[in-house]
């Protein structure tokens, strides 16, 4: 049986070549330079923060010169996948701002490159394995699962590298006849690249994130096709990106040990080699040592996490933009109203070993962003996140729209904007004491010197002259203020009470943390004088009333 013969007896269902697929995927005509991307996550229901990293980096290469950034859906490992698993990538990207050019949608393909879903590629990846076993370069493998064994098992106890090559490549130079027999028996096969590949071989190679690299030539005779007819993910992609144009292969670090394999069957099969760029790996501190951002051990490692915990998606994403690049923060300071997509991500800028993740500096990133959004904005995201994960706080705010914008105009704007909260689970507790509902006042947060009988009196003399008031503005409402300090031993003058402050019961700023206390039910809050114009005169003398002992 000669090779095109058994080419012939396995698949004798496809009758297209190779150079039909070529000419139905023609070449894309693009601008000089325009790179063409892809993320190509599997449907497992589990979206994480190296898929956003990665995604971050194709979206950049291919946007920024003028390409394609396109999704494909890796569904082959059918043991891995979930109902919805597709909805929920789909739903996750658009959520954080990842517009592809092509590739898979809710609706059906979008893009003259498709189908984007392996699965529904078959016929492609088989075209190609039956070339290949037609011109001898693959060939059936019949080994049970109980002779892999032993073949490991033999591997450990002579300390020989593990997998199939050499010797334990059992089925790659079997006589015709037992091929034969093995088919007459209905024995279930799979179809193995016959690697023409030494480890005493090393191979040259330029990663454009990792710099130049030497590694060691493949040797394996890998599997491209399982018996329940898919590719492996090492066929499925080198074909797919290929056929597609991928110019440009993006993926974590952790994939480096596959590399040899599929620079070996770009190369087999004539394919030019797309260029890789492997990322360094999420880390994070664990003590004083660092490891590998984990599932299991840590929540913010899915994306999940950062729409239940209300991080506003901008944020995440320029939080992840400076783990990318060693300049994106220099640049965000002298640009710090621009849009993301002004920034030049450059992959010579990443880092080849570890990206930190560190969670308190991704809250200082949100605090900036969130203090660059106007109140609007503010309200916008924060009730559209309170709606799925804070029913309570969604009622209050939307109940008065105008009055919750204002609470949110509070020293938002001006060079120097608040930074009270970054996440939108904050939101509540910063804000809570403007609703009556969720006032709940903590006195023992007034100045800790000044006793409760003169707090009370300084109370009630403010809401004599409260009830009078005329104050227009913060200074002369502040000027009220000072005039109640000498009726009860305190200062107005700042630098006289730092003198000397055994010579006073207190400052100016003590009355006006009893006050704040009082109307706020905390110390730390926004400017007083605007919280007490938005709250109104009857809740302000009620709430003071409220906290006279």
């Amino acid at each position: 049986m000669t090779n095109q013969e058994l080419a012939n007896r396995l698949f004798p269902e496809v009758t297209t070549t190779p150079a039909e697929m070529e000419a139905r995927y023609p070449e894309r005509h693009l601008p000089e330079g325009a790179k063409v991307t892809r993320i190509a996550p599997s449907p497992t229901g589990f979206m994480h923060l190296g898929n956003l990293y990665g995604a971050m980096v194709d979206e950049r290469l291919a946007h920024q010169s003028g390409g394609i950034f396109y999704l494909r859906i890796e569904d082959t490992d059918r043991k891995r996948l979930v109902e919805d698993g597709v909805e929920t990538i789909l739903s996750v990207f658009k959520r954080f701002g990842l517009n592809f050019d092509e590739g898979a949608t809710l609706e059906g393909d979008k893009g003259d490159y498709g189908p984007y879903t392996q699965s529904e590629r078959g016929f492609i990846y088989k075209t190609y394995v039956k070339d290949m076993l037609a011109k001898g370069m693959a060939y059936p493998c019949f080994c049970t699962e109980e002779e892999l064994a032993e073949n490991h098992r033999l591997q450990e106890e002579n300390k020989e590298n593990f997998g199939y090559y050499g010797k334990y490549a059992i089925w790659r130079d079997r006589p015709a006849e037992d091929v034969e027999a093995a088919l007459e028996a209905g024995k279930p096969w799979v179809i193995r690249f016959r690697s023409q590949g030494s480890i005493e071989h090393k191979i040259r190679f330029e990663d454009l994130c990792k710099g130049t690299m030497e590694i060691t030539e493949n040797d394996q005779d890998v599997v491209i096709l399982k018996s329940d007819g898919l590719p492996t993910y090492h066929f499925a992609h080198v074909i797919d990106d290929h056929l597609m144009h991928t110019t440009h292969v993006v993926r974590g670090e952790e994939w480096l040990g596959t590399l040899p394999i599929h620079i070996q069957l770009f190369d087999a099969l004539g394919f030019k080699r797309p260029k890789y760029v492997h990322t360094a790996q999420l880390m994070k501190l664990d003590g004083t040592s660092k490891r590998k951002l984990s599932k299991r051990k840590d929540p913010e490692f899915a994306l999940d996490y950062y729409f239940s915990e209300g991080i506003p998606i901008d944020a995440a994403v320029e939080y992840v933009m400076t783990l990318l690049n060693s300049n994106f923060e220099e640049w965000r300071r002298a640009n710090q109203t621009a849009p993301l997509d002004e920034f030049k991500f450059n992959t010579k800028k990443m880092s080849g070993s570890g990206a930190l993740f560190d969670l308190d500096k991704l809250s200082d990133v949100c605090k900036n962003v969130v203090a660059r959004m106007s109140a609007e904005q503010v309200y916008d995201l924060t009730t559209a996140w309170a709606e799925d994960y804070d029913t309570q706080l969604y009622g209050l705010m939307t109940r008065d729209a105008a009055y919750t914008k204002a609470i949110l105009s509070i020293g938002r704007g001006g060079k120097k904007p608040r930074k009270d909260f970054g996440v939108w689970n904050e939101v509540k507790t910063y804000m809570g004491f403007f609703f009556d509902e969720l006032f709940a006042p903590d006195y023992t947060q007034m100045p800790s010197h000044v006793d409760g009988e003169t707090v009370a009196a300084v109370l009630k003399a403010y809401m004599d002259v409260y009830r009078n008031s005329e104050a227009s503005d913060a200074n002369s409402w502040y000027e009220e203020v000072k005039a109640l300090c000498p009726q009860f031993g305190f200062t107005a003058d700042m630098k006289a009470y730092k003198a000397e402050p055994g010579k006073y019961k207190g400052s100016v700023g003590d009355i006006a943390m009893i006050l704040r206390v009082a109307v706020c039910g905390r110390a730390q809050a926004p400017d007083l004088f605007s919280c007490m114009e938005l709250m109104g005169k009857e809740r302000v003398l009620e709430r003071l009333q409220a906290a006279v002992r």
